[in-house]
């Protein structure tokens, strides 16, 4: 019980104060039998009774133009070594470069984690020349000044490290600690420096040089290496060398120290950005580093305009052995595409179509699990993020896809140049690249680009002198030398700022507050390490084993967008009885046809070979014994064997909940899926193997059917859906948009509509309304799917549906 309330205080419990508050409580220590009064003795047993793996901070001070200013950062080798030699991460650890094929003639190579890349290739071979058998460790750094305070405008200005021998899988999330806080740098503006242009040269020189101390050990341990023991007791001669450096285009600028506006990776100027394809070379680290050697001459300032770099006072990576800091900046999907070129494209669409026109489409879209619906459109967000930004690329093609133009001018080029863009998004976003999937990358850029003037013929732009646009054009080499783009993608940092910023800065008194962050976050690293060792220890025990290492319950494996998806059902119904008449309510359920197409079930599952008149013949001699059956109101999608219990996907059949006055509190939901209606006894190998169904109801059947009507040799399937059909898709998609059309089934006037098994709905689908023009106004988000006729279906919903369907 000590511990576990010593656990609890430090990682889920309240402040310091109210825990000391709680404890004072006459006989609450007592009665728990703690060790400890109050917080000051708690952290007191934490400071020195439990060992900690990882370094402490250590504080400098950093002077410029007469003022101090602070830095805490820990050693970055020690920080290398806790990485490297923690037990959890043992057996995820990579050595050595990989290649990986997806055919036997090794025609197609995958790229995926950094070990897979070439960087490591090319530097293994160098490095092999002087030290055979070396092991490199590959050093990721991130850097992001953030805001902690939502008043106040205090900010922090963390740096973080981790180690390319570790799956991205890991370094990705938070909770397996596979990244670490390196340093907190300075935050001062320097606002006694009246010059702007002195005050953001000397802003500059502060990060370089702060940034230079802490990587300093890198330099003779990169050439000369260490040894380390990873968590499996096995040592090797290691060179952590500086790979790869995560940030958004202000930080990669402040770092290479190239001039805002221009590319920091090719010298490319700023009034060439937009052209494509970029005709110029990669910046020349030898020229840039000549041109460093001329510090203190008056020719420095000209020969660094020259090269396009800011005339810097020795910038950090200037020593760093096999290093190319311009080739180590990498792809930032959070801020280059996202709250970049999809912010700029949603911007130029919108002048467009117009605002009011934009919006009126977005709040007609029909739900989807992977879709939120701004109920108030777009175009008046303020401070819009990024994950907002993601929502709204998800249906962007469905807003221009038959848009009028000024002059009934084709919106053929504006419907390509969109569908190209979100193609290249998707793509970039692979976890797993082949040489033909970076070529398609390729392709869609040029596509876009070969489009883009319809933005210039309406107006909206006179040049695509965008950095972040331009950036675009280095995404196929950065996945050639580092792997896929969610190795370094900047929302990790953006989730680490939380537990390493903010939850420190909240756990303080706000008074020399970074002095506190740091030992907060000491001691809760301490807490989180003991609590492993404390579990592996229970697990020991209980197993009777004499492993001394930790091992993770299961091995790592390359992500797999193809995965399948598996149904997960709740064990109990929603509701224990529907009544028939309830299920055929116009209403309420809507399944007008539901006693007919549950006779032709019953027929046809008993009698597979019967013609359809056959069985509509049958079905007629069917009289279900019951008048009601249980019902669900959602099928969810898993994926136990990569994503656990996360829910992937899900389908609502669920009609509006009134409250006791008759009041609608919860609105009625029918969402559509693809039906997998060929070659069922396999995966779907092509869209054509599915087909757009809406679902009505979602039931059981009652075991008086079951034993009247069906064999118990050959039971019936455990869940059922009650569906309206859409036509089937043609062979080809649109010309221009890439997405398929298809339209509700009616015959007669009347939907066509079947029950099939729950095991056959592959996933769930989102239908993008054929406009046709201006929103009719009565259209509405939850009866859109039966206002509007024609639909497109949106590949873009999520990325398993793109790579799937798409």
């Amino acid at each position: 019980m000590d511990w576990e309330v010593a656990q609890w205080a430090k990682l889920r419990g309240p402040g310091s104060t109210a825990f000391t508050d709680l404890l004072m409580i006459e006989g609450v220590c007592g009665a728990l039998g703690l060790s400890y009064k109050n917080s000051v003795e708690l952290n007191k047993i934490i400071d020195t009774k439990i060992p900690s793996h990882r370094p402490r901070f250590v504080h400098h001070k950093a002077c410029v133009a007469g003022e101090t200013y602070d830095l805490f950062s820990r050693d970055i080798l020690e920080c290398v070594r806790a990485l490297y030699g923690d037990p959890e991460h043992a057996q995820y650890l990579s050595f050595a470069p990989e290649r990986h094929y997806a055919d036997a003639d090794k025609t197609q190579r995958l790229y995926h984690d950094l070990c897979t890349g070439e960087w490591w290739w090319a530097t293994q071979d160098v490095l092999e020349q002087s030290k055979p058998g070396a092991t490199i460790i590959p050093i990721i750094i991130s850097s992001d000044k953030t805001q902690i305070t939502l008043f106040r405008n205090k900010t922090a200005y963390p740096v973080y490290l981790t180690i390319g021998n570790l799956p991205k899988s890991i370094r990705r999330k938070p909770s397996r600690r596979g990244q670490i806080l390196l340093a907190y740098l300075p935050t001062t503006r320097l606002t006694q420096i009246t010059n702007k242009a002195s005050r953001r040269r000397t802003l500059a020189n502060l990060f370089h040089a702060c940034m230079s101390r802490i990587v300093e050990p890198l330099k003779s341990a990169g050439v000369d290496g260490m040894v380390l023991m990873s968590g499996d007791g096995i040592t090797r001669h290691c060179h952590p060398i500086f790979a790869a450096f995560v940030g958004d285009y202000p930080e990669q600028c402040l770092v290479t120290g190239t001039m805002n506006g221009d590319c920091p990776v090719c010298t490319c100027p700023h009034n060439e950005l937009g052209k494509h394809p970029s005709q110029h070379e990669l910046r020349d680290l030898d020229a840039i580093l000549d041109t460093l050697e001329l510090l203190g001459s008056p020719l420095y300032t000209q020969a660094c305009h020259d090269l396009r770099i800011k005339p810097l006072q020795h910038p950090f990576w200037e020593d760093l052995p096999y290093l190319n800091i311009f080739q180590s900046i990498t792809p930032d999907i959070l801020h280059q595409l996202y709250q970049g070129v999809m912010k700029h494209m949603i911007g130029w669409v919108t002048e467009i179509v117009g605002a009011a026109e934009i919006d009126a489409r977005v709040r007609r879209l029909p739900p989807n699990h992977s879709m939120r619906i701004f109920q108030k459109g777009i175009t008046t967000l303020s401070r819009v993020s990024g994950v907002e930004h993601k929502q709204m690329s998800r249906f962007l093609l469905g807003l221009v896809v038959d848009v009028r133009l000024p002059g009934n001018a084709s919106p053929a080029r504006l419907v390509r140049a969109t569908r190209s863009l979100l193609d290249f998004l998707y793509l970039a976003q692979f976890p797993v690249h082949s040489n033909s999937s970076i070529d398609a990358l390729e392709t869609m850029l040029d596509e876009f680009h070969a489009n883009k003037g319809v933005f210039e013929d309406l107006g909206i732009r006179n040049n695509f002198n965008i950095p972040k646009l331009h950036f675009l054009q280095h995404y196929a080499r950065s996945i050639k030398l580092f792997g896929t783009t969610d190795n370094f993608n900047t929302e990790a940092t953006e989730r680490l700022h939380i537990d390493f910023a903010k939850d420190a800065y909240a756990a303080t008194n706000h008074k020399d507050e970074f002095w506190q962050m740091t030992k907060w976050l000491e001691r809760k690293e301490k807490v989180l390490q003991h609590a492993n060792f404390i579990m592996w220890r229970r697990n020991l025990i209980a197993t009777n084993s004499n492993i001394t290492v930790a091992c993770p319950a299961e091995l790592w494996q390359p992500p797999d967008l193809a995965s399948l998806f598996h149904i997960k059902m709740t064990r109990h119904p929603s509701r224990k009885l529907v009544p028939f008449q309830e299920i055929t309510s116009a209403s309420s359920f809507g399944a007008i046809h539901f006693v007919p197409a549950l006779a032709r079930f019953i027929v046809q599952y008993n009698h597979p070979t019967l013609s359809f008149q056959q069985i509509e013949d049958r079905a007629t001699n069917i009289h279900l014994p019951c008048d009601s059956v249980p019902v669900f109101h959602r099928i969810k999608f898993w994926n136990n064997e990569i994503h656990a219990t996360e829910t992937l996907d899900s389908v609502h059949a669920q009609p509006a909940v009134k409250n006791g006055e008759g009041r609608v509190v919860k609105a009625a939901r029918f969402d559509t899926c693809l039906v997998q209606v060929r070659n069922v006894d396999m995966p779907p190998a092509s869209i054509q193997d599915l087909r757009v169904a809406q679902v009505r109801v979602v039931f059981s059947l009652p075991q008086t059917v079951v034993k009247r009507y069906f064999n118990p040799q050959n039971p019936p399937p455990q869940h059922l859906a009650y569906v309206e059909w859409f036509s089937a898709f043609s062979p080809l998609p649109d010309t221009h948009s890439g997405l398929y059309k298809v339209r509700r089934l009616v015959r007669d006037g009347e939907h066509q509509v079947s029950i099939v098994p729950v095991s056959l709905i592959s996933r769930s689908a989102h239908l993008l309304p054929k406009w046709g023009g201006a929103v009719p106004a009565e259209w509405m988000s939850l009866e859109v799917l039966d206002t509007c006729d024609t639909f497109f279906l949106n590949v873009f919903k999520d990325m398993y549906t793109y790579f799937n369907v798409g």
